[in-house]
């Protein structure tokens, strides 16, 4: 027999403080597994470990989104390639248990039998700065409308003299004379605990809107740098344009077709057949952030494109609700920002088996 190198897959369990790594040959065999910390010196040093047993075919690696994000960088910066793998299911764990090194081996053997196969973002480029901010800008709209409300209802049980001074002012107007409220001191009296509470509000309100409009213009910059052709599309705007570059993420290439795009955004019928009945039901997985994003572009083009208008028309006519259009134009949508982004966004993939090297010596 010729020595040849054994030709091994990885599999990666991640936590937060730790990664278990385990190794299977070809034909699935458990060879080894191993604890790493989750520091750049145990991603190096699980690299090496995961190197001594033979060539890397590819790694399994549990939540490349979450924990598993800098090991997947780390992974493809010394030309592995890395494979997104789902937990197991409830049903596979009550049969086999949970621990690490189970779910280690099994997300090993879900890449070696090919079960798993999808590309994770690389989470490396403009995208991911954009996805960063927008988390950020999510939170500030989210605590200024809870500031509101909770605004609003306080003058609700406020006394009369008080919600006769706030009584019909817009959101900017109340937010101004709450935080201009000035009380006494005496917070025994409910009427003072108001206005101090009111007070508060007021500056919490302006200083988060202050804030979402800051993030609101570099938002705007950079979705325009990153993808110029999005935002020149009827009905997508910033925010639209930013959620759809995150769920694409920087490798939009990851995405092998239109179709599997319009899967991941939740627009692409699911086939539910049976016997001589064939049918198809409504996708409700995805990621249903993007599946928003396609709803606001409709919606837009609904009122102010004429050839979308023509088309629901004429659809109506044929007797087709107005929600089963509306699917059909989101599967319309996501096909046309699809193509879009496959040419706005270039970045180059690194997931090719080049260079092991300069990690593995770093071990």
């Amino acid at each position: 027999m010729t020595d040849q190198a054994m030709e091994v897959t990885g599999g990666v369990d991640t936590h937060g403080e730790t990664h278990h790594a385990a190794v299977i040959d070809r034909i699935g065999r458990h060879l080894a597994d191993r604890e790493f910390p989750a520091t750049g010196p145990g991603y190096r040093q699980l690299l090496s470990w995961l190197s001594s047993f033979g060539a890397i075919a590819a790694v399994g690696v549990e939540g490349t989104g979450a924990y598993g994000a800098e090991l997947a960088r780390t992974l493809r910066r010394a030309g592995l390639s890395v494979v997104e793998v789902d937990r197991p299911d409830r049903k596979t764990r009550r049969m086999k248990g949970k621990s690490d090194p189970i779910d280690a081996y099994a997300a090993a053997r879900a890449v070696a039998s090919g079960r798993a196969g999808g590309t994770p973002k690389t989470r490396d480029g403009i995208v991911e700065a954009i996805r960063t901010l927008r988390v950020v800008r999510r939170s500030a709209v989210k605590s200024r409308t809870q500031a509101i409300n909770q605004a609003r209802q306080l003058l609700v049980t406020a006394p009369e003299t008080l919600r006769a001074q706030l009584r019909g002012l817009s959101t900017t107007a109340l937010a101004r004379a709450c935080a201009g409220l000035r009380p006494n001191g005496d917070l025994a009296d409910p009427a003072q605990a108001v206005k101090g509470a009111l007070r508060r509000l007021g500056k919490r309100i302006a200083a988060l809107t202050d804030e979402a409009d800051e993030l609101d213009a570099q938002l705007k910059k950079l979705t325009a740098q990153a993808a110029p052709d999005l935002l020149a599309l009827q009905g997508v705007g910033p925010d639209v344009a930013g959620q759809l570059l995150a769920t694409a993420g920087d490798n939009p290439g990851r995405v092998h077709s239109e179709a599997a795009f319009a899967h991941l955004c939740g627009v692409a019928p699911i086939p539910a057949s049976s016997g001589r009945r064939d049918r198809h039901r409504l996708n409700r997985g995805g990621d249903r952030a993007a599946n928003h994003a396609l709803h606001t572009i409709v919606l837009c083009r609904m009122r102010h494109d004429p050839r979308t208008r023509t088309y629901v028309e004429r659809r109506t006519t044929e007797g087709l609700a107005k929600k089963d259009i509306m699917r059909c134009l989101k599967r319309h949508v996501a096909r046309e920002v699809y193509r879009v982004l496959l040419r706005s966004i270039h970045t180059p993939d690194t997931t090719s088996q080049t260079t092991q090297v300069s990690l593995i010596e770093a071990a």
